[in-house]
């Protein structure tokens, strides 16, 4: 079964992550097995978020960056910690996708919402 598991920074403010949960719960919807993790503050963190996934089922999980860049958290600490998993759970598939920032239709809709009056 495939899942995805959202990767953000995390905040000391709870609140910070409302908007990533709104976009796991649009996955969900779908019908899509969806976790949220964070590298810092807050939990779940990937391991454990992908130690949950797979007890729900998934065998292949796309780990998606909710950054707008490819800065050192995804340069560096994201494929630490997916080859972690892989050395643990050999038997499952962990994709690491490019940050959801260097995708155009994203920044598209960036550049929309700022350009937009009002």
């Amino acid at each position: 079964m495939k899942a995805i598991i959202l990767v953000g920074h995390g905040s000391r403010d709870p609140q910070w992550r409302e908007p990533m949960d709104a976009v796991a719960q649009r996955i969900a919807t779908r019908g899509i097995l969806v976790r949220c993790a964070f590298l810092e503050l807050q939990q779940p963190d990937l391991m454990a978020a992908a130690k949950d996934i797979v007890a729900a089922g998934a065998t292949h999980i796309a780990v998606v960056p909710m950054f707008l860049g490819m800065g050192r958290h995804a340069r560096e600490d994201l494929p630490r910690l997916v080859g972690e998993f892989g050395r643990e759970m050999p038997s499952v598939v962990m994709e690491l996708r490019a940050p959801v920032g260097e995708d155009a239709r994203v920044l598209d809709q960036i550049a929309m919402i700022c350009a937009a009056e009002g």
